[in-house]
């Protein structure tokens, strides 16, 4: 194989690369992502604090009392997820004609305890539900339901597409189209 064919000189020397295709031409075999897993590059990623600093990209899911998603964001990773407690709750899609839809309670965790996301919640006329930290954690079943690990699961749910547990998409849009279409997904196998 000659130098115009773009090929490195390692797989020159390799032969199983190569493939026979029906029109008996070579072509050359390689795998999706060259130099590394996925969201290298590309818009809203970010250095991931618990990956060794590798970009990575991070889902903010909001879900009914079921785990079905009804609003989602996503930002790099190295966003908290306090800066966008608001623009999780206005991408709830449930729309009326007087607007959105919004839930009346919502339920978060420690990691939400500020006064400016209880602010921002309230002026969306939402009843926020806060663990405060130092509280001592809920165990079990409260009121007769099971309350955590709703989020979690749903997340578990939107892993389960392939395109999403990595992200190969280098455009924001794309990755937020394929996990808005596993929500619908989400939806429907619950509403069943």
């Amino acid at each position: 194989m000659g130098k115009g064919w773009r090929v490195r000189k390692g797989l020159r020397a390799v032969p199983p690369v190569l493939r026979c295709r029906t029109w008996n031409r070579l072509e050359v075999g390689e795998p999706r992502q060259h130099y590394g897993q996925g969201a290298q590059r590309g818009d809203l990623t970010g250095p991931n604090p618990t990956d060794r600093g590798k970009k990575g990209v991070k889902r903010h899911v909001i879900t009914d009392a079921r785990g079905v998603p009804l609003g989602v964001v996503i930002t790099g990773a190295n966003v908290h997820d306090k800066w966008m407690a608001g623009a999780t709750l206005d991408a709830v899609i449930l729309k009326t004609h007087r607007g959105p839809r919004r839930p009346v309670h919502l339920c978060l965790d420690k990691g939400y305890d500020y006064a400016d996301t209880e602010r921002e919640i309230r002026t969306r006329r939402v009843v926020p539900h806060i663990r405060r930290r130092g509280e001592t954690p809920l165990l079990g079943v409260v009121h007769g339901k099971p309350r955590r690990w709703v989020v979690e699961r749903t997340n578990s749910w939107h892993n389960r597409f392939r395109a999403l547990l990595i992200r190969w998409e280098r455009k924001s849009s794309n990755y937020l189209a394929l996990l808005m279409l596993s929500c619908a997904i989400i939806a429907l196998q619950q509403t069943r």
